[in-house]
């Protein structure tokens, strides 16, 4: 017999975005590999979750590390729902209500404020517009971001806006969000040779400037209940499209989440729920 190992673990969800949260505080590096990883996030053979996150030390100047392994075992830069989730497995460990971190992440330093009424609120800071960067391969306006860009996937003509939020996305303006067949055009998206680092691509209706709904194809996950980050990005896209105001609602499958693309300072704000599940000991083997 193969040796077998306990892994305590929470379970944590965000709008239904749910995650299996590790705290692997002692270690400098995840002490699960990629495939147990995506074998804990199995629905019938698992714990079940969109991704394994890794609550790792931090250093002299950040709090905590955190590492992101998706349900196919893929490592994505970040997830906003997910650092929403670490928040508050956090301040649960440490016994507080209300707690702000900042959390190094591979897209970045990323500081998720717990607060007392539940939800949490995240400055995701700000957006890169740079297509090349997102990165993607589409033709660039002026200003050098890819906006509204034709794009032909599953025979049909797009229109694109790229943004990432340290994290690639596409977002894509639609009159109805729910006669969309998700399934199909998702990964033809995703796998798009104009998307280099494949691509998280939100489809948004516009319901007027202050509110937005959308549904998603996550790179690494497929459809998922809510996107922290695709969120983040398609209300800049909106705004730079000139279809919403700064402050929005998104209203996911999931719920809503509230985002605001400050001025200011150029930083978008991310604010919304993260709730304990249940927790337990995983058997790895």
């Amino acid at each position: 017999m193969s040796a077998t190992k306990l892994v305590p673990f929470s379970k944590y969800q965000g709008l239904g975005n749910d995650f299996i949260l590790v705290d692997n505080r002692e270690e400098t590096e995840p002490m699960l590999t990629a495939e147990e990883s995506a074998s804990l996030c199995d629905r019938r053979y698992g714990i079940g979750g969109d991704g394994v996150i890794f609550a790792l030390p931090g250093s002299d100047e950040m709090d905590y590390s955190m590492r992101i392994i998706n349900s196919d075992g893929s490592e994505p830069e970040m997830c906003g729902n997910g650092i929403r989730c670490m928040a508050r497995f956090l301040a649960d460990l440490e016994g507080k209500k209300k707690a702000e971190y900042k959390i190094h992440t591979l897209a970045g330093t990323i500081i998720p404020m717990a607060r007392e009424d539940g939800l949490v609120t995240v400055d995701m800071g700000p957006p890169e517009l740079n297509g090349p960067k997102v990165p993607s391969t589409l033709p660039t306006n002026d200003d050098g971001v890819v906006l509204k860009e034709p794009i032909k996937v599953d025979g049909k003509d797009w229109e694109v806006t790229c943004v990432s939020m340290g994290n690639p996305h596409a977002v894509v303006f639609v009159p109805d969000v729910d006669a969309l067949d998700l399934p199909t055009i998702g990964p033809q998206f995703e796998t798009h040779p104009s998307f280099p680092a494949k691509i998280n691509t939100e489809f948004v209706q516009v319901l007027n400037r202050g509110h937005v709904k959308m549904v998603v194809w996550e790179r690494g996950c497929g459809i998922t209940q809510a996107c922290g980050t695709g969120a983040c990005a398609l209300v800049v896209a909106s705004v730079l499209a000139g279809l919403a105001d700064r402050k929005c609602t998104v209203t996911l499958p999931g719920g809503d989440l509230q985002i605001e693309w400050r001025e200011s300072d150029g930083k978008v704000y991310m604010t919304g729920p993260a709730e304990l599940a249940f927790q337990g000991d995983a058997v790895v083997r």
